[in-house]
């Protein structure tokens, strides 16, 4: 009695992941007991690859018998002097029919997996991953680099030997299933390698002063790629150093003072000491930074002039050079000043000055969120901070001989 069709008579025990658990899990099994980098992949494991799906997945089995399957790759010279052999073995350590055998052809082939065409002019090294390194004091990242894989065609004759014509029927039945879309799949060392069926051939001796035998060949052609791990490259990239400093400013006192739990509002100090110009703090909290005022900051501001006689401009630039322009009647322009010097005209009624925005930031705001870097801008306010964000602030002081502050006001959202 047969089982009803709703009934599975197969069930599998590990749950199929599709969509990002899908890419993940490929991702994990290409990096398995390995590095971050792909497998290498050459010549000899193609044929390992092709060898290997020929024994799983087009394995033959005839009344309960297994089918035996050469596990090596046979070129034609060496074909060629097989079949001239082959019946004249005897039966020690001597193959005898049925049994499978693959044949490769020596030459290789430019790759059809890009139509063909060579899409990059140079062979150059490009971005592949980025690993997170940690030497007990900086925190950066090791960038790998590999160049493009070698597309290559490899053709493959499937072979099948014996004496009845049901074994050949059953092995055809079995390469119509695996290419019934005229492809399939091959797996070699993590990367998913196409196999194309291009043709079917009979090779059969039936001469009556030989033995008699059959030969089904399936011309089979593979889509593959060449790595070489010789050309990875494995170079760092940015490093970043910690450097928080805490003071106590506090006076002590016999009593203490009652603070609110959880006070929605606080401020946050970013100090710089002499000779440190950037500071980086990982928050673990969600919130908005205020910038209340600036210590020891270099600020620049844009001066516009209109001139209405010959004139003379003096004026300190952004970078602390002293600086004069001669001007002619119906001059116009901006120029940068460095803040907290006065620009003068030589002749003040033959002229006018009027200033507008920054030139030059103060502070530059950088942020990194999930492993990646964001420029958020120069002498931003507020700066909005998620959990987990880790702040970058890099200055510009006005006197570096002296340490800059930035008081701010943290609101949590």
């Amino acid at each position: 009695m047969s089982l009803p069709k709703q009934v599975k008579n197969k069930l599998s025990l590990i749950p199929q992941k599709f969509g990002v658990e899908r890419r993940q899990e490929l991702l994990e099994d290409i990096t398995d007991k390995g590095t971050y980098l792909p497998k290498g992949v050459l010549h000899a494991d193609l044929d390992r690859g092709m060898l290997d799906f020929v024994k799983d997945q087009l394995e033959l089995s005839v009344d309960g018998k297994k089918i035996p399957t050469i596990d090596r790759i046979i070129t034609n010279q060496s074909w060629i002097q097989f079949t001239e052999t082959w019946d004249f073995q005897d039966l020690d350590n001597n193959v005898s029919l049925p049994f499978i055998s693959t044949v490769r052809m020596p030459e290789v082939k430019y790759g059809t997996n890009n139509a063909g065409r060579a899409n990059i002019p140079v062979r150059r090294q490009f971005f592949y991953y980025t690993v997170p390194t940690w030497d007990g004091q900086r925190k950066g990242v090791d960038v790998y680099k590999i160049p493009q894989p070698i597309p290559v065609d490899l053709t493959f004759n499937v072979k099948i030997f014996c004496n009845r014509m049901r074994e050949v029927n059953e092995f055809n039945r079995i390469m119509m299933r695996t290419f019934t879309s005229k492809q399939a799949y091959c797996q070699i060392k993590g990367h998913y390698i196409p196999l194309k069926l291009e043709d079917v051939t009979d090779e059969s001796v039936k001469d009556i002063n030989k033995r008699k035998y059959y030969i089904s060949t399936y011309k089979i052609t593979m889509l593959g790629l060449l790595i070489d791990e010789e050309e990875f490259e494995v170079t760092p990239g940015i490093t970043r150093q910690v450097s928080l400093f805490e003071f106590d400013t506090r006076t002590p006192s016999k009593r203490a003072v009652i603070e609110p739990p959880n006070p929605k509002d606080f401020t946050l100090d970013f100090l710089y000491v002499t000779g440190n110009t950037s500071l980086t703090e990982v928050f673990r909290y969600t919130a908005n930074i205020d910038i209340i005022r600036t210590e020891n900051l270099k600020t620049c501001f844009y001066l516009g002039y209109t001139s209405t006689t010959t004139n003379t401009l003096g004026y300190v630039s952004c970078v602390g050079t002293p600086t004069t322009i001669s001007l002619t009647t119906g001059s116009t322009g901006n120029v940068c000043v460095k803040g907290g010097t006065t620009p003068t005209l030589s002749n003040v009624t033959g002229g006018t000055l009027s200033s507008s925005s920054s030139c030059f930031g103060s502070y530059s705001v950088n942020i990194t969120r999930d492993g990646v870097s964001y420029y958020l801008g120069d002498d931003i306010s507020p700066i909005q901070i998620i959990n987990g964000d880790t702040l970058n602030v890099v200055i510009n002081k006005l006197d570096p001989t002296q340490q800059s502050i930035i008081y701010t006001n943290v609101t949590l959202v």
